[in-house]
């Protein structure tokens, strides 16, 4: 087998050339970080879980007309995705208030917000990723004005779409945060959903208990960050219910 060729390595996944041109293989490790990296543990198996969640949220996006980067699974590990220009953001779509917006606003943790809120972020490690406005957008042309109004509207979707999938299977949507990526056909451009969906990239909470079921458990050493990823790949039909949650997880192909 012919070496890959590494493009990318961040701190959950790794990016390869993909087998064709404008294709990307994208690996899921299983490490974990918090805290821009400050916190750091390799926790088996969830890269596997990862890989497996953000197919089924992928593929039920670009199942109702969200376009997405990704085409298919390739193994319990790896995805076969469109490679993309990214746009240096975070979109972070919030329906509850949770981590820094508490901090900033003084909100209590937890209290429904009067709408959805899209906030921006730049995405820079080394400065933390500040907040930012579509001000600054504008003027450092990290996007045009029509990106931006198609970046809501793909995030007002994918908070819809996710949040009914979440509230069906007793989970709380309380925010996440998508990529957006430019592809390009010829001269036409359009943008789709990008990198992944998953606990990692969501606060999940249980509506009955408020048990969280997400990075957060890992965060504040709530417990077994596999058992809460574990949990919600089971009610979501992911993997068998009656697996074992602890090591490396059995998914239904």
């Amino acid at each position: 087998m012919a070496r890959r060729i590494k493009i990318y390595e961040g701190k959950a996944k790794i990016l390869y050339e993909g087998p064709e041109p404008g294709t990307i293989v994208q690996y899921f490790k299983d490490d974990a970080t918090a805290f821009n990296a400050e916190k750091m543990e390799v926790i088996d198996g969830k890269g596997v879980l990862n890989n497996r969640l953000s197919e089924f949220f992928m593929t039920g996006l670009n199942n109702i007309g969200v376009p997405t980067h990704f085409l298919k699974r390739l193994n319990m590990r790896e995805q076969l995705v469109r490679a993309c220009e990214i746009i240096p953001l975070e979109i972070i779509v919030r329906n509850y208030a949770a981590g820094t917006i508490c901090t900033r606003l003084g909100l209590e943790e937890g209290a429904a917000l009067p709408r959805p809120i899209v906030e921006y972020c730049y995405k820079d490690d080394a400065l933390g990723d500040p907040l930012v406005s579509e001000e600054h957008i504008a003027a450092f042309g990290w996007a045009s004005q029509q990106d931006m109004d198609d970046v809501l509207s793909l995030a007002l979707r994918v908070n819809d779409f996710m949040s009914g999938v979440m509230m069906a299977v007793g989970i709380r949507l309380v925010d996440f945060k998508i990529e957006i990526g430019r592809v390009y056909d010829g001269d036409f451009q359009r943008l789709v959903v990008a990198d992944e969906i998953s606990p990692d990239s969501c606060r999940l909470w249980d509506i009955e208990t408020g048990r969280k079921l997400d990075k957060d458990v890992f965060r504040r050493d709530l417990g077994n960050l596999t058992d809460a990823y574990t949990e919600v790949a089971r009610r979501l039909g992911v993997m068998p219910k009656n697996s074992a949650p602890m090591g490396k997880p059995t998914l239904i192909n």
